[in-house]
């Protein structure tokens, strides 16, 4: 990364660690960029000098320091003082508990002994320009309030105020409705929109994947089954239809429903009746049906894997999710969205994204849409280690297509300093230690958490294929359905 424009004023920074040869070597190296160093022999007089002012605009210290405040302390003082000051800690010892306790005080990034001086001004570069991002940002103030957007659905683009409309049109009827887009655009969103704002609000709404349910399983899980209908049916068991009568069932996924269950699907639509699966008896149902997919159904009807006749009662009105790529004068707010629901949950700090992280945002292609952006914010706003997301806590595949360096090691720990040997060694057991540490602060077990965010991102890696998702996973296909419907 080019090093940030000249100003009239060079960068200051200091340097604080109580070996004499350490404060004038590092000195040497910063000065040779013209920038001001300033030094100090410990950490007291480190926190004393950034407290009396002004602040540097970087910090390099000290973890451990011969009597008085250890540079972990020293640290604390520092980012109680200014919570904005940017810190690199710099240790000869590269182990876990110094990389968690680095990040977990707020330092920027932490370098190791002995020092490679290109690799010490390019972080001191990079340090550099963060702090530049944050002058930059100012005082936040919110330009959308999340809770006028009680619907998850953010934005004002043309496009998406064409599927406002469609929504509202639909409310005021039992139509059928098509949701179509590409995965991760936000269809189970407009469905239960639809639901929300319709009569059958106060009835049940139920989600059904279609591509997550084994083709032997999902006409018991529609319709239900008696005692005795197959093999470890011990009981009589409603389905989703019933237990939905008077409300609205969405059905994500269509596409990858069997053929014969579509021709029960279309008895209902015809007829609003069922039958359990091992039973005789005609159960009427009440029920408004929602669809979505991101198949072509034209061209599946034409192959025929789709029933026609289906394709045509599902059909009476579609509404078209764009991708995200097709509005991303919507990509601020959606982001704005995503950070105000995260700091409400207590999920993250980060409230707000510098100027030059958002650019980078509004120009990626998105080929996950809005879940793919969520996911990107929701990473980059527990790396970051204060109350903005800045360009180096995005992730190095979003840096990549920027045309951005990778930060050395990605998130969360750099490896300024290490050798390439150790480097990655060194960076997955600290990433490791540190999210275990990180979900351990959460209100639900670890591994129950990292299934909920990994499974369904496994999925959509792999355009939704099951058995795909489950090798990756190194799981069997019925393992990973029975995961899946347990989030």
């Amino acid at each position: 990364m080019p090093p940030p424009p000249a100003t009239s004023k060079p960068p200051t920074i200091l340097v604080v660690d109580d070996d004499a040869e350490i404060r004038y070597s590092l000195s040497r190296v910063l000065s040779s960029r013209s920038w001001q160093v300033a030094e100090a022999a410990s950490g007291e007089q480190g926190v004393a000098l950034v407290k009396k002012g002004p602040p540097p605009d970087l910090v390099f210290l000290d973890v451990r320091m011969g009597g008085g405040m250890s540079g972990l302390e020293a640290l604390q003082h520092i980012r109680a003082a200014n919570p904005k000051q940017l810190v690199v800690l710099m240790t000869a010892f590269g182990t876990a508990q110094t990389a968690i306790e680095a990040m977990k005080f707020g330092a920027f990034d932490y370098v190791m002994k002995p020092f490679d001086p290109a690799k010490v001004l390019a972080l001191a570069d990079n340090a550099l320009q963060a702090h530049a991002d944050l002058r930059a940002v100012g005082d936040y103030k919110p330009t959308i309030n999340a809770d006028d957007y009680r619907e998850g659905i953010v934005g004002s683009s043309p496009v998406m105020q064409e599927v406002f409309k469609v929504i509202g049109q639909v409310t005021a009827s039992d139509v059928t409705v098509m949701i179509t887009g590409e995965s991760g655009t936000g269809k189970e969103l407009v469905a239960r929109s639809i639901w929300k704002h319709s009569h059958r609000a106060a009835k049940p709404f139920i989600a059904v994947n279609c591509a997550a349910i084994p083709d032997n399983l999902i006409e018991s899980e529609l319709f239900g089954h008696e005692k005795g209908s197959f093999t470890g049916a011990t009981g009589q068991r409603l389905g989703k239809f019933e237990l939905c009568d008077g409300g609205t069932i969405f059905l994500d996924e269509i596409g990858d429903m069997a053929l014969a269950t579509q021709t029960k699907i279309l008895r209902v639509l015809q007829a609003g009746e069922i039958q359990r699966v091992g039973g005789t008896e005609t159960i009427r149902v009440d029920v408004r049906i929602l669809a979505a997919t991101n198949k072509d159904l034209e061209g599946m009807v034409r192959a025929k894997s789709f029933r026609e006749d289906l394709y045509y009662r599902l059909n009476v009105v579609r509404i078209k999710m764009p991708p995200l790529r097709d509005r991303p004068e919507d990509i601020p707010s959606i982001v704005e969205f995503c950070l105000q629901t995260l700091v409400r949950q207590r999920k993250a700090r980060a409230a707000k994204l510098a100027p030059e992280a958002m650019g980078v945002l509004v120009r990626h292609r998105w080929p996950g849409n809005v879940r793919e952006l969520e996911n990107v914010i929701y990473r980059s706003a527990v790396i970051a280690q204060g109350d903005t997301i800045l360009l180096k806590d995005l992730p190095n595949e979003i840096r990549a297509e920027a045309g951005l360096p990778a930060v050395s090691g990605g998130p969360p720990f750099g490896t300024a300093g290490s050798a390439e040997a150790g480097a990655s060694v060194l960076t997955v057991g600290a990433a490791l230690d540190f999210l275990l540490a990180e979900l351990a602060r959460g209100d639900e077990p670890v591994l129950a958490r990292l299934e909920r965010e990994l499974l369904p991102r496994a999925l959509q890696t792999v355009d939704g294929d099951v058995a795909r998702a489950a090798e990756l996973l190194g799981l069997t296909k019925a393992a990973l359905q029975k995961r899946l419907k347990a989030i």
